[in-house]
């Protein structure tokens, strides 16, 4: 099995953890709405890496004329990852605008251009230095059909790894108070392959 779900099933409304097995990788997820738990992730996560996979999620716009706000901001270093509930926060730290907003930490994804600016406008967190990897990866290699890629195009070209993306877990309901396993596994496995894919690239 590729990939596959370990849920720790913690007895606490504030967090739960989960152990992400992807193509060999193994990568701890904590997800929390709690800040002081987003505090302690950002305090306890080996950040010399200074690449930082990100994406968010949110609920799909069935109505044209509402756009619904950011449900979950993902973050990836290496083996770790975080899940954050902006939706259901009752507070977003200080450590996370300044780590955001910290330019030597470089935030890689694919179309992070339009994740970052409703960052931006849903939560008012400013994203200081983001790279897109299509782009990226397409000036590098001189090829304009890159810069079309998604994220499983460039998983399959970059790493050699094949990712599902169910419509059923895109299309979810990201706004649950509670994920679910595949969505956790969904959220997870999309910030590990843009950190992994940036440092691959090198970026």
């Amino acid at each position: 099995m590729a990939i596959s779900i370990v849920d720790y099933e913690l007895p606490y409304d504030s967090h739960n953890e989960y152990d992400v097995s992807f193509h060999g990788d193994r990568i701890h997820t904590l997800v929390t709405h709690c800040s002081s738990m987003v505090d302690s992730w950002l305090a306890q996560t080996n950040l010399q890496s200074r690449i930082v996979g990100l994406d968010v999620e949110w609920r799909p716009n069935f109505n044209r004329s509402m756009e619904n706000p950011v449900a979950t901001l993902q973050l990836c270093v290496g083996p770790d990852c975080l899940i954050y509930q902006l939706l259901h926060t009752q507070g977003i730290p200080q450590a996370l605008y300044a780590f955001l907003a910290n330019r030597s930490y470089t935030f890689v994804g694919v179309g992070i251009g339009s994740d970052v600016e409703k960052l931006l406008l849903d939560y008012g967190l400013h994203v200081a230095n983001a790279v897109d990897l299509a782009a990226f990866a397409a000036d590098r290699f001189r090829s304009s059909e890159l810069r079309n890629a998604g994220l499983k195009g460039l998983a399959r070209q970059m790493l050699g790894k094949e990712v599902h993306k169910p419509n059923r877990i895109t299309m979810s309901r990201w706004d649950n108070q509670w994920l679910t396993c595949d969505q956790v596994q969904y959220a997870c496995v999309d910030a590990f392959l843009s950190f992994e894919i940036g440092r691959h690239l090198n970026v």
